[in-house]
């Protein structure tokens, strides 16, 4: 069963900071839909035929869904909650939440809802924190595999420094991780990320497990956090006095690789930079939770021109928003502080294609090529009487694309497909 889905198309096949050949951009384009694959992306005329089932969404943008490399699934219920840097955060509101994950069916009824919000935001696949019980884990893939949702998520490992509650042991933790592995890494669209929460939350011995479980698994995502916070810089280095720095300790248990998928990275040292860029090491940037923890500033520029790539990510519920669009309206902000620039076109090929290449599942996500998965994103940048005033004044793709950026959020999002299925209801 073929489909066609027309409207404005706009996707990358470069990076808008490194080359001015990086986009195609279609007034009147189309694109075509078979099981759920993209077949091929055209102008209108040259693909329509009679017969053929067709959804106009014109005049509005059609994009690649957007892809949020790190956000954490049990904190929808904690997500703007009053006031703490990170650690006072984690253990005020964050671990007595994750501990209710526990209870499958409450899992289930909030792997549901977490999976509604992302695509009412436009999100077509997101890497997941879990929370410690292996339950947490199942519910969400489960939920995942009945939309055909590309996921990738794993159940975190902490064995110490939290509520007894959401604490594992070093086997514990081994053997959850390596039953959902062999459960459901590589079924259908789900991947398992192997996800020591980060290194205080874990002692030596469950870290030596974590090492074993990503050479037992290479194929595997690791997802953790790095450098967020100064407070948990100098508690992290004091649990591991022999580390020369905090990525070390990661490093020295054979975690580092281009698979690893480090959140936050605000507070690094030279020769972490220098690490990050060898081992192709993954820094994912999180503008929104920097900003409501007062974590931090991002350095976007120094990163790149170290050779390290990066993702931007909400963080939920550190963060503030599930959307996307705000959170490419914040890194723009942390940016200018810094001195930095972020073009819209290179914004939005960084929440497409360019966190696909951070997670390297660009053969599959993050673009319209054929053979990609159909997952999308339409945008109207006149969702809200503000935006559509403003863009009544505006000349330019990019114009449209900051309005969207720095004013948009879920109702600036017309519909989400999901492997060529509509997410959203119909207005």
């Amino acid at each position: 069963m073929q489909q066609l889905i027309r409207g404005r198309v706009l996707d990358f096949h470069a990076d808008p900071a490194e080359t001015e050949d990086n986009h195609r951009y279609l007034e009147d384009g189309a694109i075509l839909i078979e099981d759920g694959r993209i077949v091929a992306v055209d102008d209108y005329a040259a693909l329509a035929r009679p017969g053929l089932a067709e959804t106009d969404h014109r005049p509005n943008l059609i994009l690649p869904g957007f892809i949020d490399p790190h956000i954490h699934f049990p904190q929808v219920q904690v997500i703007a909650s009053w006031g703490a840097q990170l650690l006072d955060w984690l253990n005020t509101y964050t671990f007595p939440e994750e501990a209710r994950f526990a209870d499958p069916d409450h899992a289930t009824r909030m792997a549901g809802l977490f999976l509604d919000q992302l695509t009412a935001h436009g999100t077509t696949t997101a890497v997941a924190f879990c929370s410690v019980h292996a339950t947490s884990a199942e519910a969400l893939f489960a939920a995942a595999e009945a939309r055909d949702m590309a996921m990738v998520a794993g159940k975190v490992l902490m064995d110490r420094n939290a509520l007894p509650a959401v604490q594992d042991t070093p086997q514990q933790g081994y053997d959850d991780s390596k039953r959902l592995i062999e459960t459901w890494h590589g079924r259908g669209r789900q991947r398992y990320a192997i996800t020591p929460r980060f290194a205080i939350t874990s002692t030596p011995e469950q870290m030596e497990a974590t090492g074993a479980l990503v050479r037992e698994h290479p194929d595997c995502h690791v997802q953790t956090h790095l450098s967020e916070n100064l407070a948990e810089i100098d508690y992290t280095l004091s649990l591991y006095p022999k580390a020369r720095d905090y990525l070390d300790i990661y490093e020295s248990y054979g975690l580092l690789s281009d698979r690893l998928l480090l959140g936050h990275c605000i507070h690094l040292r030279d020769r972490e930079i220098a690490r990050m860029a060898e081992t192709g090491s993954r820094a994912v940037f999180c503008p929104t939770s920097n900003l409501f923890l007062g974590s931090g500033l991002f350095d976007e520029a120094g990163l790149r021109a170290a050779g390290v790539v990066s993702g931007i990510a909400t963080d939920v519920g550190g963060g503030t928003s599930y959307s996307m669009l705000q959170t490419l309206n914040e890194g723009y902000k942390i940016l200018q502080l810094r001195g930095q620039k972020l073009h819209p076109l290179t914004a939005f090929h960084w929440a497409t294609r360019g966190n696909a290449r951070a997670l390297g599942m660009e053969d599959r996500i993050g673009t319209l090529a054929p053979g990609s998965d159909a997952d999308l994103v339409v945008l109207d940048a006149r969702a809200t009487p503000a935006m559509a005033l403003r863009a009544e004044r505006a000349a330019t793709l990019a114009e449209e694309l900051f309005i969207l950026q720095i004013m948009g959020d879920d109702r600036a999002v017309a519909q989400t497909y999901v492997a060529g299925k509509p997410m959203k209801p119909a207005h």
